[in-house]
């Protein structure tokens, strides 16, 4: 069955069209407790008919690139999304040891793209994203092996995530590499507005790069759905967020009032006013927000639909502005995992 036509932006000066909210599949595999895999199935099926195709994973999300994989070998559908996939988060070959950091080094690129392709059933990923930096490794020596996987066709273009201005700019500095960084996936919410704060986005809009926003919805707290982490299950990686601390989630829920008070007059929930703020407020913006479910997925899909009022627009930044949010983006154990910045060429000594 052939997508519906749905609503696109350009990836990036220099990318694709895609559709213009896209589906996060880290909870298909892990992190926000028990997954129905029959559900997720026909959540994917939905998506692909209703022309949500831009698919985001990682090799750190659990099973979701074997059920992602299992979905194409099913409907024989994978020429329909966009794929995109990550790898460096963390190194695989050490977590069994209990040891956590990153690794970007050449031969372990390599490795894991085989090893993403094999679980996808697919010989190739539309964009392949470095998920974290790794400061021991130069930003240029990933771009350069990124490139050489780019002439193999086992990707068509290159994504960072979670970097600095500065290692976005040496990036997109390398011969032929560059021209095909396409995206950068960074934090951005209601609750997470910092990139703007930062001069981030600026450069990434001179530098002709989109902006693809992963947990768009504030992982889940701009619905209102949720008023305590007593409502998480054991395993959701919620109960270790520090902005979901029973000190913490009362308060940060007031700007869920705001964003509710506007859904109203457009007859829709206050998720779908989050993701129709951010595309208003940001043309080269894409987000990514995550379900497992068919009617989350058809309400995500229809906040692109949304037209705001620009006065609308207006009074949700002030609510934003205003907020007093509390707690770290991600707990105190994770802050290892969190590197923007890596070595320069000149420290480089090799793998």
């Amino acid at each position: 069955m052939a997508a519906k036509t749905y609503l696109t932006r350009k990836l990036g000066a220099n990318g694709p069209a895609v559709s213009a909210i896209g589906f996060g599949a880290m909870g298909v595999g892990t992190y926000y407790g028990q997954t129905d895999s029959e559900e997720v199935f026909k959540t994917l099926t939905y998506a692909a008919d209703r022309g949500v195709t831009f698919w985001d994973t990682s090799d750190v999300y659990g099973s979701s690139e074997e059920t992602i994989g299992k979905w194409f070998s099913t409907t024989g559908r994978r020429s329909e999304v966009f794929l995109a996939t990550k790898f460096g988060s963390v190194d695989i070959n050490l977590v069994a040891k209990q040891i956590y950091k990153q690794n970007s080094k050449p031969a372990y690129i390599r490795q894991q793209l085989e090893a993403s392709l094999k679980k996808l059933q697919t010989e190739w990923v539309d964009l392949y994203y470095q998920h974290r930096v790794d400061p021991e490794v130069p930003i240029e020596v990933v771009m350069e092996t990124l490139g050489e996987l780019v002439k193999s066709g086992k990707i068509k273009y290159i994504g960072l995530s979670e970097c600095s201005i500065d290692v976005l700019r040496r990036a997109k500095a390398v011969p032929f590499a560059g021209e095909k960084l396409v995206a950068c996936q960074m934090e951005f919410s209601p609750f997470e507005v910092g990139i703007e704060k930062s001069g981030f986005v600026a450069a990434a809009r001179e530098l002709g790069v989109a902006v693809v926003a992963y947990s768009p919805l504030g992982r889940g707290m701009i619905t209102g759905r949720f008023k305590s982490r007593a409502e998480f299950e054991p395993a959701d990686i919620r109960q270790m967020m520090p902005r979901f601390a029973d000190e913490n989630f009362p308060k940060n829920l007031g700007v869920v009032d705001e964003f509710r008070a506007i859904a109203s007059k457009y007859s829709v929930t206050p998720g779908q006013i989050a993701l129709a703020w951010i595309l208003a407020e940001h043309p080269d913006f894409v987000p990514i927000p995550g379900t497992r479910t068919v009617e989350r997925l058809e309400e995500n899909a229809k906040a692109a639909e949304i037209t705001l009022s620009l006065e609308d627009v207006k009074a949700l930044r002030t609510a934003v502005e205003a907020a007093d949010v509390q707690g770290e983006r991600f707990p105190a154990q994770f802050a290892s995992l969190m590197h923007a910045e890596c070595i320069s060429l000149d420290e480089w000594k090799g793998e």
